[in-house]
């Protein structure tokens, strides 16, 4: 049975005006609010949840993976920030620096963490002296603070929530292997627990990290056409080595400088989940991250505290003792209805309704919030079924946003075409490129599209030119405009 009433009333249609939409759903659905900085949001319990249980799964796969997680400073000194020139002049716009310290003037700026490269670079410097001590693999869950003028809670705001990963190789070779390994790893992340498909490829030169050898990148559609980008891997090269005197003695006795990665994610990937997934009438969590994956609503009728209650309270812990997050709802002060509308617009992937009858019959009402079906559950099989059903539900999510996108990626061989799916259309244009700058920042200025990654083995072939200049193309790149 399927119901497509749209009971959430209290929202914006999605449908309707998709930024008006995404502001009154993260605030209604008490995600996020606006602090009383500008630019700053307070990630607020229902939203924190989210990223604690993004946090729990990245966590595994990093420790996974051979890494270790420590902490670094929040402040960094301007000197340190000097050493690497491309690295200060990318992030300088965005920088916020401490003057004063109570209520003496500092000699020296501090600079409140941009990112950590220039932190870091001196303990590696003064902890690395020799092979044995290679690879250094650490991973640090932090936050960070770029002067942003314009702001979206947990799109783009002034302080946000990562993981940064910085690492330490002996050869170039072992730091690529390190960074493709990563980049891997974020896509099937997103994939497996977000259910978000994602493209992934190198950055240009152009987009790619200030003072990166190159920048590797997924990026995901959100259902408004726009693409996101859900998390970079960064080959640095030896640019910060030598910039921080990151030495080693190798096993020949000679000094070399070390090889680096960095790499990140951050709460953005909860803005993601809002605009991938809900619909008209709010959220639609998948159950791997969603706060509450069930939630339990005992319908009050007659004597449903001596019945229906009870019935309720014994589905509840076998459900907690099947390892499920799990709310259960007994207020008598909002009506059934009230609450079925709340917990749609909140996104809980699973309802369960347990009335008078229900008890009566020994089963209770499941409704799925992706598709809005009804099912009877038998009460003794709950703890059996309901872990198939949020698998059933996570895998409906992914395979829409799969169809999603391909639905949305599109050919565009003339610039004419490239302008008209940008304009009446939307998503990623998939064109030949010259790989010259020039056509790259004439395009931007000209469509607001970016190219978003090029995605390896889509080399040009001999006849193909360059959607911008005509030229012979050097290679193939999905554009699209961006958050």
């Amino acid at each position: 049975m399927t119901t497509n009433e749209r009971l959430v009333k209290q929202i914006t249609a999605k449908s309707e005006d998709f930024s008006r939409w995404y502001a009154e759903i993260v605030q209604k659905a008490e995600l996020a609010d606006y602090s009383p900085m500008k630019g700053i949001m307070v990630i607020r319990p229902y939203g924190y949840a989210i990223w604690e249980n993004i946090q729990r799964a990245m966590d595994l796969r990093i420790k996974a993976t051979g890494h270790v997680n420590a902490y670094f400073p929040l402040f960094i000194p301007e000197s340190l920030l000097q050493k690497e020139a491309e690295h200060v002049e990318g992030f300088a716009p965005e920088v916020a620096w401490v003057t004063v310290g109570g209520k003496e003037d500092l000699e020296e700026r501090l600079a409140v963490r941009p990112t950590s490269e220039a932190i870091i670079g001196p303990m590696y410097s003064k902890w690395i002296k020799s092979w044995r001590d290679l690879p250094v693999l650490y991973n640090q869950w932090a936050n960070i603070v770029r002067w942003e003028k314009v702001t979206r809670p947990f799109l783009r705001t002034t302080e946000f929530l990562w993981q940064e990963g910085h690492t330490c190789h002996a050869t170039a070779e072992e730091a690529e292997e390190e960074t493709l390994k990563i980049l891997a790893m974020y896509k099937e992340f997103c994939e497996t627990e977000l259910a978000i498909p994602v493209i992934s490829g190198h950055k240009t030169l152009r987009e790619k990290f200030a003072g990166a050898q190159m920048t590797y990148a997924i990026e995901a559609l959100m259902a408004d056409g726009k693409a996101l980008q859900m998390g970079t891997s960064h080959n640095l090269g030896q640019h910060f080595a030598k910039a921080f005197d990151i030495k080693f003695e190798d096993k020949n006795q000679t000094l070399q400088y070390v090889w680096q990665t960095s790499w990140g994610t951050t709460t953005r990937m909860i803005g993601a989940l809002i605009m991938c997934h809900g619909d008209d009438s709010g959220l639609r969590f998948p159950p791997r991250v969603a706060p509450v994956q069930v939630v339990i609503v005992p319908i009050a009728a007659g004597n449903w505290k001596e019945t229906v209650l009870p019935a309720a309270q014994a589905a509840a812990e076998s459900l907690k003792k099947a390892g499920l997050r799990i709310q259960l709802d007994a207020r008598e002060e909002a009506t059934p209805g009230w609450k079925f509308s709340e917990y749609e617009m909140r996104g809980v992937p699973l309802r369960v309704e347990i009335g008078p009858r229900d008890v009566k019959n020994g089963q209770a009402v499941c409704v799925r919030r992706d598709l809005k079906t009804k099912q009877t559950v038998p009460l003794s099989e709950l703890a059996a079924r309901v872990p198939v059903i949020l698998d059933e539900i996570q895998a409906v999510l992914f395979e829409e946003a799969k169809t999603f996108l391909a639905a949305n990626t599109r050919p565009a061989g003339t610039y004419e075409d490239f302008k008209s799916i940008l304009e009446t259309k939307r998503g990623f244009v998939v064109s030949p490129w010259c790989g010259e700058s020039d056509c790259e920042e004439k395009i931007k200025n000209e469509t607001m599209a970016t190219i978003r990654v090029i995605v390896p083995g889509t080399e040009a072939r001999p006849s193909d030119v360059c959607v911008c200049c005509g030229k012979p193309a050097l290679t193939v790149a999905h554009f699209a405009r961006a958050y």
